[in-house]
């Protein structure tokens, strides 16, 4: 795809879409446009549905998380054009609390990948069919990629013995820290030295 059929696929979307975009750009390749949250199903629509642009198959939902801003969250869809052999990238911000309206109508494959988004990042899409955990277990406490989110988590889970089941426990970190010393391990540690020079003092 060259950089003039990029501007000329940009220069359509802005002047089909001129009151939904709030900003465009041509980076690596693809083209990005910015939209707010409410205007998500007009525009998704419009790419799939136009008979010039065909953007007929939806690749992926992707979220970030900028903890620091005030709009907190990031939505990426990226869709594909497999006539014209081009891709372009709608993106979104929004606060914490804010819903997504859902494009499982328009594409049915974004069922899984909403869940995906909703399991990982706590973000809610409504009218989505079956919002449910799909990469964790029902009961896991928190959504793991927000920066937010400990390394360790809340929540541990193990086999209980007493009770014949699976338990979820507060996370204890049972092994203390230990002390690494950086001596060659041909050489030994410094605790089995010590060792070797109290027998060797005892001998004598």
């Amino acid at each position: 795809m060259t950089y003039t059929d990029l501007k000329k696929l940009e220069k359509i979307v802005n002047s089909e879409l001129s009151s939904k975009i709030l900003a465009s750009k041509i980076l690596f390749n693809e083209l990005m446009i910015e939209i707010s949250i409410d205007k998500i199903t007009d525009v998704i629509q419009f790419l799939k549905s136009d008979d010039k642009l065909k953007f007929k198959q939806l690749i992926d939902i992707a979220a970030i998380d900028y903890p620091n801003k005030e709009k907190r969250f990031e939505l990426v869809y990226l869709l594909l054009s497999i006539e014209n052999n081009i891709r372009i990238k709608i993106s979104t911000k929004f606060e914490i609390d804010e819903k997504i309206q859902s494009i499982t109508k328009i594409f049915p494959s974004a069922n899984w990948m909403e869940r995906e988004v909703f399991d990982m990042y706590g973000v809610k899409f409504v009218n989505h069919p079956d919002l449910r955990r799909i990469l964790t277990d029902y009961n896991f406490k928190g959504h793991p990629l927000r920066k937010d989110f400990p390394l360790t988590g809340f929540n541990e889970v193990r086999y209980s013995e007493k009770e014949k089941k699976v338990i979820y426990e507060p996370v204890k970190l049972e092994q203390n820290y230990r002390n690494f010393d950086f001596n060659s391990p041909w050489e030994g540690t410094k605790y089995l030295k010590d060792i070797k020079e109290v027998k060797k003092n005892e001998e004598n």
